[in-house]
C-alpha cells in the first residue's frame, strides 16, 4: 500500500498509543515484580517507562509538525501475577515496537520526511536496548 501523510499520521498515533501503554505497563510491573533475581531489572523498568514517555513526547511533536493531532488513547496493557511473565509481556511489547518503528522509518523515507525518520531511528535504538535488557534478565 502506498503511504500517504494522512496514513502516516494515523500510524504514528497508533505508535503513540503503544508508547503510553508501555510506560504505564512498565510502572505497574516495576511496582509488583518480586524475587531477588529481578531486583536489578526493577529499577531498569522505571527507566524504560521514562524513556517510553519521552518517545511519546517525540511522537507527539512529530505528529503535530506533520499537521496531525496527537492521540490521548492508550493501547492494551498486560499484567500478570508472575514476575517472569511480566517480563515476557514487556519483551513482546518491545518486539512489537521494533517491528512498528522499522515500518514507520520506511514510510517516513518514502515520503521524504527525513527529520521524522531520524527521530524514529533514535526511538528504535532505545527500543532495541530495552529488548536486550529484557532478554538478559530472562536469560535468553
Amino acid at each position: 500500500m502506498k503511504i500517504t501523510k494522512k496514513k502516516l499520521i494515523e500510524e504514528l498515533n497508533k505508535d503513540l498509543e503503544w508508547e503510553y501503554a508501555a510506560a504505564i505497563q512498565y510502572v505497574q510491573h516495576a511496582a509488583v515484580i518480586t524475587g531477588p533475581e529481578y531486583e536489578s531489572i526493577q529499577k531498569e523498568l522505571l527507566i524504560h517507562s521514562q524513556e517510553e514517555m519521552a518517545h511519546a513526547v517525540m511522537l507527539s511533536d512529530q505528529i503535530g509538525f506533520l499537521g496531525g493531532v496527537p492521540t490521548v488513547d492508550v493501547e492494551k496493557r498486560e499484567i500478570s501475577d508472575s514476575s517472569k511473565e511480566m517480563l515476557k509481556q514487556d519483551l513482546l511489547g518491545e518486539e512489537n515496537a521494533i517491528k512498528r518503528y522499522k515500518e514507520r522509518i520506511a514510510q517516513a523515507e518514502a515520503l521524504q520526511e527525513y527529520g521524522l525518520r531520524r527521530v524514529l531511528e533514535d526511538i528504535l535504538i532505545q527500543e532495541e536496548e530495552h529488548k536486550r535488557d529484557l532478554l538478559t534478565v530472562l536469560g535468553k
